[in-house]
């Protein structure tokens, strides 16, 4: 467990709303929600939101951010970038890509977008790069290496909520590597009835949290693809405070800051509908947490409370009421904004405060 801080030197303040729904667009009818974020090669700052088209089927976007006196206000649209056209994308009753995050990588040069593949198991986390945020190549659905220490195959495992760290870190087993924070769900009854709740070795609290894999520099420098196969599997957080009593994820991509890392994160309250997509008797807020600089598995400090609630009319009411979801975070002339979806309907913005001590 990890000592709440009691001075924790970030918060979140309201800018407003930056993207809703366009009216009459069918690929924007059921909400704009969770953006990832990057600049194209010539500096602009973008959104890939995403976008739920008329029974519930989520692409990405790509739409220019309009800044204003150092402030994100709206966007320009310029299409889609990802759509759920691979069979492993669709089920028989489902399909989307959702819930993007891009993490640039400067020793890579390249995007590295990790989304949510809704197919015909259920949602899994896949992995795919761009030069330009425009073309996207798919690696393919993220696969766990075996580690027979945890007695579990965590490909059997639903996984959201994937973030890649942006630095290399020395992994556990003293190797240069990438290190990407993902969200196993442990229960096999949502993939086959009957298989119940299955917990790796050392596991007792069957709420989904944050774990951390790591991917070795020189193989993904040999060949790219490796970007999609993760080792060396640790926990690194569950839910801990009243605000994140049912289950915790990663929000944006880290970020480095003199503590650490910075990593906002949702919390749940509420009602937890089994098998549904869509929730309606929840509550997500954000939080925060320092994650060690040099060993991200380890938190040095997390908030007790919430940075973020839903509390504005657009944050309570939309497609799943009562959701304040993090997603990505950019600086903008020295200012960090945070961007974050509004109960699954529209798009925020929250500037990012360091706090005197």
């Amino acid at each position: 467990m990890t000592e709440p801080t009691e001075h924790f030197p970030y918060k979140l303040e309201r800018a407003g709303v930056i993207m809703s729904p366009e009216p009459g667009n069918d690929l924007e009818a059921e909400g704009v929600l969770n953006p990832a974020t990057g600049h194209s090669p010539d500096g602009a700052l973008y959104l890939l939101p995403r976008l739920v088209a008329t029974g519930n089927v989520s692409r990405v976007g790509l739409a220019k951010v309009v800044i204003d006196n150092g402030v994100p206000v709206g966007v320009e649209r310029e299409g889609i970038v990802l759509a759920p056209d691979r069979g492993w994308e669709r089920g028989a009753n489902n399909a989307g890509v959702e819930d993007p995050r891009v993490t640039f990588i400067p020793k890579l040069g390249l995007h590295v977008m990790t989304y949510v593949a809704y197919g015909p198991l259920g949602p899994r986390t896949a992995v795919a790069t761009s030069a330009d945020l425009r073309s996207w190549t798919r690696l393919g659905p993220a696969l766990f290496a075996y580690d027979d220490a945890l007695d579990m195959d965590l490909n059997l495992f639903h996984n959201k909520d994937t973030v890649f760290l942006p630095e290399p870190v020395t992994g556990p087993d003293g190797v240069e590597s990438f290190a990407v924070l993902h969200r196993p769900m442990w229960d096999l009854d949502e993939i086959k009835v009957g298989q119940g709740i299955r917990l790796p070795a050392g596991i007792t609290d069957a709420r989904q949290s944050i774990w951390i894999s790591y991917v070795p520099v020189s193989a993904v420098e040999q060949d790219i693809a490796e970007l999609a196969l993760w080792h060396n599997h640790r926990f690194v957080a569950g839910p801990q405070f009243p605000f994140e009593e049912l289950k915790i994820g990663g929000g944006p991509p880290p970020i480095r800051v003199p503590e650490g890392w910075l990593l906002l994160h949702h919390g749940v309250t509420g009602k937890l509908a089994r098998g549904t997509d869509q929730q309606q008797k929840v509550n997500y807020a954000a939080g925060g947490m320092i994650l060690d600089a040099t060993d991200p598995s380890t938190v040095l400090a997390r908030t007790s409370m919430p940075l973020l609630a839903a509390e504005t009319e657009d944050e309570k009411s939309g497609i799943v009421p009562n959701v304040v979801f993090p997603t990505a975070i950019e600086e903008i002339d020295g200012q960090l904004f945070v961007f974050y979806g509004m109960a699954d309907s529209k798009i925020g913005v929250a500037r990012l405060n360091r706090v005197a001590a």
